[in-house]
């Protein structure tokens, strides 16, 4: 009876020290962790889809007609300025100035008679005139001719990167045909389009003396080595979209960036002071942004919260709490408004070594 008596006791003292320890994990299950929002100066990239054109890029295309004589310079060949890219057939416009200036030099000796007539009084003061008319038409005829000659040979009108050829030798090329582009690409201009809010955070950025600097990140994810320099924005915002264009200029020095090509924008914005919270603190009702606080009393309450800014894992708080705050960090689907809790205070950075934590 004794060893019953014993062994009785020793199950309900089982069972209660089980409860005990079951009832402490159940407290701490329910200790939720919080921390106060904080300030910080932060450096903001913003991202901006990019349009890349050459400095300067143009199309070559015939000013006479004629047959492709000659195709002098490859497809993506850089070419100095006035290096004979193209040739028409010349014999045509040859003829035609061999023609010209035979007639001027028929001119030009009838004007030397009627200059040495004229001196000896034996023609008119007029007669010269019109000789001399005469010989200034048959050379502006010459000059025309040798335009016309010239202009069978397409030149490159600066240094530049010759693009893809339209036409073939032996082809008949119409007066206006296009032959191929011309691309200088020392420099490149790079269009991207801003929001109005953007527009007016940049312009205050300049009246803070900050200077215009932009990155450029390429296709392949990779940033461009030098960085451009924004000057210049048009006039007008697009009123369908809301944005504006601006041009940033980039030296292209090793001839990597291309016309046509596609990028991203890269903006450096500096927030100074910026209030900054856990995005993991956050939930959302029909498109807004709410946070739990609990006050001096451990009661909890609901807040909105304007978001002005997102980084990776943080939010940036315009509005809604302040840094003496204490903000619910985990559990959010377990608390109720106007419920008492439990919690423990973490730092911010505590915080943030939390969410730098390599994912296992």
């Amino acid at each position: 009876m004794k060893r019953g008596i014993v062994f009785l006791h020793i199950i309900l003292g089982t069972i209660f020290l089980s409860a005990c320890d079951h009832g402490s994990h159940h407290l701490a299950e329910h200790k939720y962790k919080v921390t106060n929002p904080w300030r910080e100066d932060l450096s903001i990239d913003k991202e901006y889809v990019a349009q890349i054109h050459a400095f300067q890029h143009i199309e070559l295309r015939a000013f006479e007609r004629g047959y492709l004589q000659d195709i002098l310079v490859d497809e993506g060949q850089k070419v100095e300025k006035d290096t004979p890219l193209f040739q028409l057939m010349p014999q045509i416009m040859e003829a035609e100035y061999e023609k010209a200036k035979a007639e001027y030099n028929v001119t030009k000796i009838e004007y030397e008679n009627t200059k040495s007539l004229a001196a000896k009084r034996v023609v008119s003061k007029n007669e010269l005139a019109l000789s001399k008319a005469k010989l200034a038409k048959s050379k502006a005829e010459l000059n025309l001719a040798k335009a016309h000659l010239d202009f069978t040979t397409l030149k490159a009108p600066f240094e530049g990167i010759l693009g893809r050829q339209h036409v073939r030798l032996g082809s008949l090329i119409e007066e206006g045909e296009l032959v191929s582009t011309l691309s200088d690409i020392s420099k490149m201009w790079v269009y991207f389009n801003v929001t109005e809010a953007d527009y007016l955070n940049y312009i205050q950025q300049l009246k803070d003396q900050i200077k215009g600097k932009v990155k450029l990140r390429m296709a392949n994810g990779s940033l461009f080595s030098e960085e451009g320099q924004i000057d210049t924005i048009e006039a007008d915002f697009n009123h369908e979209t809301g944005n504006v264009a601006f041009r940033a200029t980039f030296v292209n020095p090793d001839g990597l960036l291309r016309h046509g090509e596609t990028g991203n924008i890269v903006i450096s914005e500096t927030i100074k002071n910026a209030l900054v919270i856990p995005q993991k603190c956050t939930f959302e009702i029909l498109d807004k942004k709410f946070v739990y606080t609990v006050d001096k009393d451990h009661i909890v309450h609901s807040k909105q919260i304007t978001i002005s800014h997102e980084l990776p894992h943080l939010y940036i708080v315009s509005g809604g709490i302040d840094d003496g705050e204490q903000v619910i960090l985990e559990g959010l689907g377990k608390v109720e408004v106007g419920k008492k809790i439990e919690f423990e205070h973490q730092s911010s950075e505590q915080v943030l070594a939390s969410l730098t934590l390599p994912v296992q």
